[in-house]
């Protein structure tokens, strides 16, 4: 009977770790679940939203499911948009500097972490500063500069500050080369010293090679906040240049440059139509988040820092 009695409490510790164990499991996944649909309700929104056709949106009882997949509003929003030329636009003013600026960035920080010169804490701080600055501060003063080299509505003030380390958060990614370059013993270089490496070599063979997951977060970074940005492109590049985030903020009055005024009875603009030139808008940052998901996530986790 004792026998009996130890075994049975044996079985049920067991079942009761075995049920928490399952309780836990299933309050984690709902807690994912949540988190994850907080977080996707809006790109699902937005993509059958833009599916809506007009009957569909003139219909109460339509609010999620679309009854027919309407494709005449991406097509509007592509006309609109200018699509071809202007995602072109985007493309230049976004991958040229993103490289640019993670090789200047990645030379900088490496010229930190390495070598010793007058005054380096208060260029390090200077650095810093560039980053804290909001950028609207100098805007005006940047655009005055550029107008009177002539080089506004040229794609010129996208590069040059990319060239020389002073791209959209250029200070953050020295930062992060910094970490990097220092996170790894100096004998290193040292060794490569030692064999007729000079200082380009160490920083090309020991140094890049270290900073792969930088250097990916760098470019992704980079390439997105390039793209995503409308405040300094639309006073340094004008009309001409106009990005497709830019073609977006003037949606309404392309809309009706392409398919004629609203009220003098052109077609109307629909909320379905804003939703697929918004999708249109994003569809490359998306497809390229997707298809370097797995780098971007192990940059991230290995540099220490968050996107916003």
């Amino acid at each position: 009977m004792m026998k009996l009695s130890k075994k049975s409490n044996a079985i049920l510790q067991k079942g009761e770790g075995i049920a928490k164990h399952m309780i836990l499991l299933i309050f984690r996944y709902i807690l994912l679940a949540s988190v994850g649909f907080v977080y996707l309700y809006p790109i699902i929104h937005m993509l059958l939203g833009s599916l809506l056709s007009p009957g569909d949106q003139a219909d109460p009882t339509v609010k999620w499911l679309p009854t027919t997949l309407y494709f005449k509003n991406y097509i509007d929003a592509f006309q609109t948009l200018d699509f071809g030329r202007s995602f072109l636009r985007s493309m230049i003013v976004s991958l040229g500097p993103a490289i640019l600026q993670t090789a200047a960035t990645a030379i900088i920080g490496f010229g930190f972490a390495r070598f010793r010169f007058p005054l380096k804490n208060l260029w390090f701080v200077l650095m810093i500063m560039t980053f804290i600055i909001p950028i609207d501060v100098t805007l005006v003063p940047r655009y005055v500069l550029y107008y009177q080299y002539g080089i506004t509505e040229t794609y010129l003030p996208a590069y040059l500050p990319a060239i020389f380390g002073q791209g959209i958060k250029s200070a953050l990614f020295i930062l992060v080369f910094y970490q990097f370059f220092r996170s790894y013993p100096i004998s290193f270089d040292e060794a490569a010293e030692l064999d007729g490496a000079g200082k380009i070599g160490v920083f090309l063979r020991i140094a890049v090679p270290m900073a792969v997951p930088a250097i990916v977060l760098s470019l992704l970074f980079s390439f997105i906040w390039y793209w995503n940005e409308t405040a300094q492109f639309s006073l340094y590049l004008g009309n001409k240049l106009s990005t497709l985030p830019m073609q977006l903020q003037q949606f309404t009055a392309r809309y009706e440059a392409v398919f004629g005024s609203i009220s003098d009875g052109g077609s109307a603009l629909s909320n379905s139509i804003t939703l697929a030139g918004t999708t249109l808008s994003i569809l490359p940052v998306i497809i390229l988040f997707l298809v370097f998901q797995r780098q971007f996530i192990e940059s991230v986790e290995r540099s220490g820092i968050t996107g916003e």
